[in-house]
């Protein structure tokens, strides 16, 4: 469908935006009017990472006049691999700031406002309200469903992209037109079913294909012009090469944005999500040791079995030493549990504690209630006992 533009146009192009927008301006559908509106438009991107790169940076390359920027985070040498809004030299530094950096040298008519802070509950209706578009590039579903909920409870519209290993999806929403967030995933998956870029891994070059099909979005919306993704899901296969569509209609029932709405202020998302299940919670309480502790059982000759349960390439990376691979999965589906003794203390462990902790409820469950897991993983591992091995 088409909509109205987002914003009102700007007085005017300098004679110098002129010559730096002319590609655009001999668009018909965009022209002058477009590129003022374009100029006078403010959007907020959360996230300066995978998708964020891209999308801050076109989105200043296009000449939006106001970008906000949300991010907390610094640096770190695994991001280069696809953040490419960053550099080398970045490393430690402030995303935020890295980002700004980079958007002024693409850009310096480009106003750049910095939000260095994580987004929450408590400050995102009064961040949001400052911008005409929020441009999503969030890689946890608390914060998806922040972003969403907030924006239809301030009547805004937003650019939604996810990416993983080699896929990726993007999408519209707009409550007033169309159907939100919470519309196509009325409920966050499991705690530990999906798993993050993190654990499972992205392709680099695919946070680019999302973030621009992001920042084409954004510019149909501010100007007026196309049929944006309101009412339709985007799914791209990277390694099929295919792109297909799969159409998203309003639920009346929605909780935020249906007829009766449950959801009608804004909630804990980190209790709604869950990183980890309750009864994996549960199962970690009591039984939780550091990498530290580790080592001690370790040196002293302590009758323990060590058991990484993640994925064969993660191992491949970075182990604990005398660590045995048994993935995840062959606890969930029950084949591990055969051959694991019965006369030595189970220690597991993963990348931070969250799958460890997933199979350790299964564990209890089936009796191993002395097992325990190390809450931090073999990145808490690097850090506090062999921090010359490399991390991801």
């Amino acid at each position: 469908m088409s909509l109205p533009p987002l914003v009102e146009p700007a007085a005017e192009l300098t004679v110098d935006e002129v010559r730096r927008y002319s590609r655009h301006l001999i668009i018909p559908d965009v022209g002058m009017e477009g590129q003022k509106r374009l100029k006078n438009a403010k959007v907020l991107c959360v996230g300066a990472g995978g998708l964020g790169s891209p999308a801050l940076m076109y989105l200043a390359a296009a000449g939006v006049g106001t970008l906000g920027i949300v991010e907390f985070d610094e640096v770190d040498e695994s991001n280069l691999q696809r953040q490419i809004i960053h550099s080398q030299a970045d490393i430690g530094r402030s995303k935020a700031e890295s980002a700004r950096d980079t958007v002024l040298g693409i850009n310096p008519y480009t106003q750049v406002n910095l939000h260095k802070e994580r987004l929450d509950s408590s400050n995102v209706m009064d961040m949001f309200a400052q911008y005409d578009l929020i441009v999503d590039g969030t890689d946890n579903f608390a914060t998806r469903y922040l972003v969403n909920d907030a924006c239809v409870l301030l009547n805004k519209p937003y650019v939604w992209g996810s990416i993983y290993r080699f896929d990726g999806q993007a999408s519209v929403f707009w409550s007033e037109h169309g159907p939100c967030y919470r519309c196509l995933y009325p409920e966050p998956p499991p705690p530990g079913m999906v798993p993050s870029c993190a654990e499972g891994g992205v392709l680099g070059v695919l946070c680019a294909s999302v973030g621009s099909i992001q920042v084409n979005e954004a510019i149909k919306l501010l100007a007026g012009i196309g049929d944006p993704l309101v009412g339709r899901l985007m799914i791209y296969d990277a390694l099929e090469m295919t792109y297909r569509q799969v159409k998203v209609r309003k639920d009346p029932d929605c909780a935020v944005c249906g007829k009766n709405p449950t959801v009608t202020e804004l909630i804990d998302y980190e209790a709604f999500c869950g990183v980890v299940s309750e009864e994996a919670q549960q199962a970690a309480a009591g039984a939780t040791i550091t990498p530290r502790q580790l080592k001690e059982w370790m040196d002293a000759g302590e009758n323990i079995d060590v058991i990484d349960v993640r994925e064969p390439n993660e191992y491949e990376i970075v182990s604990i030493p005398g660590a045995r691979l048994v993935p995840k999965n062959d606890f969930l589906m029950g084949t591990a549990l055969q051959d694991l003794p019965q006369d030595k203390k189970i220690v597991l462990h993963c990348k931070t504690g969250v799958r460890s902790a997933e199979v350790l409820a299964v564990l209890k469950n089936a009796g191993f209630a002395d097992a325990v897991h190390v809450g931090s993983g073999v990145i808490g591992w690097v850090n506090q006992v062999e921090p010359h091995k490399p991390v991801y």
